[in-house]
């Protein structure tokens, strides 16, 4: 389920520049998962490294940067 939700952002943020631009200002992954779930995608840190295959370090990227999704 947390695979489909990292998958879905992904591909809305694709489509919706001002929802990728919203999440592309968080500061750090922790407030980025935080800000997803405010959209209603639930996933957690680790299901998102899981699902996109980045450690934290490599976080640094923009969302819509995300390879492989």
């Amino acid at each position: 389920m947390a695979r489909e939700q990292v998958v879905q952002l992904f591909r809305a943020a694709q489509t919706d520049l001002r929802l990728r631009e919203k999440f592309n200002t968080a500061p750090n992954i922790e407030a980025f998962v935080l800000m997803a779930r405010q959209y209603g995608y639930e996933f957690t840190i680790e299901e998102w490294k899981q699902t996109t295959g980045f450690a934290v370090e490599e976080l640094e990227c923009q969302v819509s940067e995300i390879p492989g999704l």
